[in-house]
This record gives structure tokens, C-alpha cells and sequence, in this order.
């Protein structure tokens, strides 16, 4: 995504000034306070959650300021992204359709993984009626915490469904998981990830995932910069790129 929004940003003659904090609100607003004190043309951030003094500063710098990786009625300026919410519903479709009767989610701590969690579970409890089990980290995602949360998942008596995860990266640590102990993808376990990172059809069995366009998203974040530059005002301020569901061997 920010490949994509830096090379038509260069084309342009623009260059990107990179800070990278993680979930942190704090540190969002500190370095949002130490990007506007160099004078930028303009913002991206990612995401649509952010204190209320780094709101009050970006509305008060009148730069184009864009969100991205999700949309929200009330974006500072412009969010161009998806529904995270209607993403893991259609995750849920999915898997209901499939013929799935049970399920359990994976997340990571980060408040979207965490929506997207409740989401599916929400929406896969109506359609099947059956309750969805859950296990979340504070912590990121990693492909241990995917083994980890196989092991909890399995513990709690969860066997015979799919797993929903926050993550391609936790999917992939269930997938491992789900080998070491000898259990058969999708046959005792399915997998659904999410991302579609570049690993994902190339692991064994290949990723069922939800497939975010991060090339097009960053394509679109820059196209909306350039033309407030040129001074077209547009009359849309939330931009959904949609998803997609890629089915493959895991589910």
C-alpha cells in the first residue's frame, strides 16, 4: 500500500516523510504534532481512530488529510479503505454456506481485528445458530500466536469447523499448528485468514482469505491528494475499495 502511494507521490516530485507507532494513540498524536511542525502538503494515516487532540491539530493545519485501511461516515477530510465489519460478515456468509456448523475466531489486539472478530462472530451465531468460540491476544499478530491460539481453540473443546482469523499471519501459525499435531486441513480444521498477503497461496494447504487490493488502496489515497493539489474539491469524501473473498484449500 504505501509502495504504491510513494511511487505516485515521486511521480509527482513529492516525498514521504515515514512514521510508523504501532496502536498507540500517544504516539500517533506525538508524531502527528512532529510531522506538522515540518509544514507537510498533506497527511495519510492509517486508520480512522485517533485522539481528540491529534483530530483538533489536522483539522486546524487545512492540508488534505487522508485515512486509510478503513471508512467512517465522519472522516477528518477523506478515508478511502473498507468495511471491516461487512468484510468479516462476508467471511461468515462465506463459511455458512460452506456448510460449516461451527466456528471460532482468532484475533489479535488491534481494534480492527478486533471488529472484524466480533463481527463474524455475531453474524455466524444468526446464520447457524451455534455460538462461536473465541480467542484474542493483546499482543500483534504472529504466526506464534496463531499455534498458540490453535492450542486454546482445541483446549476449549473447539474441533470439527472453521477458524476465522484476524490475521493471514495468525492463519498461517493455526496451519502450522494444525500439522504438528497431525490434524487434517480442512477435514478436522478449516482456515479462513485475512489479507491475502503474498504467502497465502503458497502455503500448504493454500489460504482460504479475505483479499484486501492494498495496491489500488494506496493508488486511490495518492490520486485523492494529487487532485485536491490541483484544486478539484471532490464531492466524495469516503472512498470504499471493496474486498474479496479467495477461496482456496484451507476452507
Amino acid at each position: 500500500m504505501i509502495a504504491a502511494f510513494n511511487e505516485r507521490m515521486r511521480a509527482r516530485g513529492y516525498q514521504i516523510l515515514l512514521s510508523e507507532t504501532g496502536f498507540d494513540l500517544g504516539d500517533e498524536e506525538a508524531f502527528i504534532a512532529t510531522h506538522l511542525s515540518r509544514r507537510p502538503d498533506a497527511v495519510l494515516l492509517t486508520g480512522v481512530h485517533h485522539s481528540v487532540q491529534a483530530r483538533r491539530m489536522l483539522l486546524a493545519a487545512s492540508v488534505p488529510v487522508v485515512e486509510v485501511w478503513d471508512i467512517s461516515s465522519t472522516p477528518i477530510d477523506i478515508c478511502v479503505g473498507f468495511s471491516h465489519v461487512e468484510a468479516a460478515r462476508a467471511a461468515a456468509d462465506f463459511a455458512a454456506k460452506a456448510g460449516y456448523r461451527r466456528a471460532a475466531c482468532l484475533s489479535a489486539g488491534d481494534e480492527r481485528a478486533r471488529r472484524r472478530q466480533q463481527a463474524f462472530a455475531e453474524h455466524f451465531e444468526r446464520s447457524s445458530g451455534q455460538p462461536v468460540v473465541k480467542a484474542a491476544f493483546d499482543a500483534p499478530a504472529t504466526l506464534a500466536n496463531g499455534r498458540t491460539g490453535l492450542s486454546r481453540l482445541l483446549q476449549s473443546g473447539f474441533s470439527d469447523g472453521v477458524v476465522f482469523c484476524s490475521s493471514d499471519l495468525l492463519a498461517h501459525g493455526v496451519l502450522v499448528e494444525a500439522h504438528a499435531r497431525g490434524l487434517a486441513v480442512p477435514g478436522d480444521v478449516a482456515v479462513i485468514g485475512f489479507g491475502d498477503q503474498d504467502y497465502a497461496a503458497a502455503v500448504e494447504p493454500a489460504l482460504t482469505t479475505v483479499r484486501v487490493d492494498r495496491e489500488a488502496l494506496g493508488a486511490a489515497a495518492a490520486e485523492t491528494i494529487l487532485s485536491r493539489f490541483r484544486g478539484q474539491q471532490r464531492v466524495e469524501n469516503v472512498i470504499d475499495i471493496g474486498f474479496d473473498i479467495i477461496r482456496r484449500g484451507s476452507a
